[in-house]
C-alpha cells in the first residue's frame, strides 16, 4: 500500500514541519494554512527548495537545495546524525532491518561534501540534521520537487531514511506526508489505476489475490504488469500501442517532450477521450465522450493525501449531452457483450468494499455520518487509521520489519553544459492548476501573463531587460517568453509554469527521462540556454 502516514491534524500538532521540493504556499494552500497553524501552536517550519519560494517567506529557514541535488543532502544528514549519535538506536533495533549498509552508503556524504554538490552551507546542512534528529515529533513534507525527476523514487527513499533513522514515523506527530499533486490522485491508485495494482493495493502477481476479484468478476485476471504512462508513449512509438482511451487526462498539454507526445498522439489509430472540456488532446480524438464534471454533477467517492475516504454527492445534472463517467463505462461495457446493469455509485462501492480489507468498513451511511473515514478501516466497528504504521512502536514487533534503502546521488540527467548553462525548473502559481484547461476560463486578479521569471544577474550577463521577449532553448525545442526579474531565484536558475500552453509552451522544452521505478519524467531539471531576440 502506499500513502502518507499521518492525519493532516498532525501537521497543527507538530514541533518540527520539514517541507522539502514543495511550494504548498501556491500548490496546496489549504494544506499550507495548517502548517501555518502549526507554526504558531510553536513548530519550527524548514523549507528545502531551489527557489525562495512563497512558502520559503513563512519559513524559519530555508536551504536553497540545487535542482536534483536532494539524494546529496537528504545522505549528508543522515551521516551527520549518525556521527553526532542523534539517530533512534530503539527504534532502528526494534523495528528495521538494514541500517548498516544504509550508514555505510552514507558516510562518503560530509556535509562539506553535500555543501559542494547542493549549493547548501555546511553549516546550514548540519542544522537541519540536528535539528530534524532532536525534535521530538516531526513531519516529512514532500510532493513533486522530489517525485518529478529521473531518480524519483530513490529522492523518496532518501527522505523515507531520514524518517527511519529518527524514528519520525507510526507515531502521532511524527509521519511522512507526500502531497498529492491533484485531487483524488490518492484514491485513483488505491482504486488499481496503476499498471501493477488491483484495487485495495493487490499486486497482480498475487495469485490468491487475483482469484479473489476473478470469483467476484467472473472472468479471468490476466498476471501481466501492464504499462505506466511513459511506457505507453514509447509503446505508442514503436506501434506497441496503436489505439488508447484516455479519461480525465490532457498529455498533449501536460507530457514531458510534449512535441513527441503529441506526435505519436496524432499517429494513433484509434484515440478516445473521455472529458469534461474539449481539450488539445480531446481534438486529437476520432470519438470524444463528454463526461460530467466528477465535484458536481456526479455521486461517488474521492480519498485526500491523508487517505481520508469522502463521499461526492451529485449537486446538479451534467449539462447536454455530457454523462457520469461510470454512465459512460457501463453503457461501453453494454455495447461490447456486457450488460452490467444500471449504473449504481454505490453498488460498486460496495463490491470494493468485499473486495478490499482497506476499505471494508466504510459503508456509504458511515462515510456520510463520520464525515468521512480513514483507510484502513477493515470493518463497520473500526473508527479509521489517524496514521499508518503504529505497529512498528508495538512490543513485541508486529509484522515486517522496515528496509532502510540506500541511494546514491545522480546529478540531472539533462546536463548543463557551455551550451545549455541555465538549469530551468517548472512549477505551479496559485491561481492556475495544470494546463490551464479548468481555471483558464475564469478571470483572477492574481494571474499574469506568463513569463520567464530569471535572476537579474543572469539578466544583466545576457544583456536581457525585464519585459524583453527572449528565446528559451533546450535539447527538444524552443519557447518564447518575456523576461520577468525575480529576487528570490539564484544565479544560473530560471523558473516557468506549464499553465498557458497558448503563451508559452513550457513542456517543449522538457526532458522525457524518466524513473525506472515510478514512470515520472524529470519536468524539474531541464537545461537551456536564453537568447535575446534580434532587435
Amino acid at each position: 500500500m502506499g500513502g502518507g502516514t499521518s492525519s493532516y491534524e498532525e501537521l497543527e500538532d507538530t514541533d518540527l514541519i520539514l517541507l522539502w521540493g514543495s511550494n504548498a504556499r501556491n500548490a496546496h494552500p489549504i494544506m499550507f494554512h495548517r502548517m501555518l497553524r502549526g507554526r504558531r501552536n510553536g513548530a519550527k517550519l524548514v523549507v528545502v527548495d531551489p527557489r525562495r519560494s512563497a512558502s520559503a517567506s513563512f519559513a524559519d529557514l530555508w536551504l536553497g537545495v540545487d535542482v536534483g541535488s536532494d539524494i546529496a543532502l537528504a545522505n549528508a544528514m543522515g551521516r551527520e546524525i549518525i556521527a553526532a549519535g542523534l539517530h533512534n538506536e530503539y527504534f532502528i533495533g526494534h523495528a528495521t532491518v538494514g541500517f548498516e549498509d544504509y550508514a555505510a552508503n552514507v558516510e562518503p556524504y560530509t556535509a562539506e561534501r553535500a555543501a559542494s554538490i547542493t549549493g547548501v552551507p555546511a553549516e546550514a546542512i548540519i542544522d537541519l540534521a540536528h535539528l530534524f534528529a532532536t525534535s521530538e515529533r516531526a513531519q516529512l513534507c514532500w510532493t513533486l520537487g522530489i517525485t518529478e525527476h529521473h531518480n524519483a523514487a530513490d529522492n523518496v527513499f532518501a527522505l523515507i531514511n531520514l524518517a527511519l533513522l529518527c524514528g519520525h514515523v507510526g507515531r502521532y506527530g511524527s509521519g511522512l506526508a507526500p502531497l498529492r499533486g491533484q485531487n483524488n490522485v490518492q484514491g485513483g491508485g488505491d482504486m488499481g489505476a496503476l499498471p501493477n495494482r488491483l484495487p485495495g493495493f493487490t499486486e497482480l502477481t498475487d495469485e490468491a489475490g487475483r482469484r479473489r476479484f476473478e470469483e467476484t468478476w467472473g472472468v479471468t485476471v490476466p498476471p501481466d504488469i501492464g504499462w505506466h504512462l511513459s511506457e505507453m508513449f514509447e509503446a505508442m512509438e514503436d506501434r506497441r500501442l496503436r489505439s488508447l482511451y484516455i479519461v480525465g487526462e490532457n498529455p498533449a498539454d501536460s507530457e514531458a517532450d510534449v512535441a513527441h507526445a503529441r506526435r505519436v498522439l496524432a499517429d494513433l489509430e484509434f484515440l478516445v477521450v473521455q472529458d469534461i472540456f474539449l481539450t488539445a488532446t480531446a481534438q486529437l480524438a476520432d470519438v470524444v465522450l463528454p463526461a460530467a464534471a466528477s465535484f458536481a454533477e456526479t455521486t461517488g467517492t474521492v480519498t485526500s493525501s491523508e487517505r481520508r475516504v469522502q463521499l461526492v454527492r451529485a449537486a446538479v445534472s451534467p449539462p447536454g449531452e455530457a454523462r457520469d463517467d461510470l454512465a459512460i463505462v457501463f453503457a461501453l461495457a453494454r455495447q461490447l457483450g456486457h450488460d452490467w446493469g444500471e449504473p449504481d455509485a454505490k453498488a460498486v462501492w460496495d463490491e470494493l468494499r468485499s473486495l478490499s480489507r482497506f476499505h471494508a468498513g466504510m459503508s456509504y451511511p458511515r462515510l456520510e455520518a463520520l464525515g468521512g473515514i480513514r483507510w484502513p478501516c477493515p470493518d463497520e466497528e473500526h473508527p479509521g487509521s489517524q496514521l499508518l504504521h503504529g505497529r512498528l512502536w508495538a512490543d513485541p514487533l508486529e509484522g515486517p520489519r522496515v528496509p532502510f534503502v540506500p541511494v546514491q546521488w545522480e546529478a540531472p540527467l539533462d546536463e548543463l553544459d557551455e551550451e545549455y548553462p541555465i538549469r530551468l525548473t517548472t512549477g505551479r502559481r496559485l491561481d492556475s492548476f495544470n494546463t490551464g484547461v479548468q481555471s483558464g476560463s475564469f478571470a483572477s486578479p492574481l494571474r499574469r501573463q506568463e513569463a520567464l521569471d530569471v535572476c537579474a544577474g543572469d539578466a544583466r550577463r545576457l544583456g536581457i531587460a525585464e519585459g524583453e521577449v527572449v528565446r528559451v532553448v533546450s535539447r527538444r525545442g524552443a519557447v518564447e517568453a518575456p523576461v520577468r526579474f525575480d529576487p528570490d531565484l539564484t544565479e544560473g536558475l530560471a523558473f516557468l509554469t506549464f499553465h498557458f500552453p497558448d503563451q508559452v509552451d513550457t513542456n517543449l522544452l522538457v526532458p522525457d527521462d524518466w524513473d525506472p521505478l515510478s514512470g515520472t519524467a524529470g519536468f524539474k531539471a531541464t537545461a537551456v540556454r536564453i537568447e535575446p531576440l534580434a532587435r
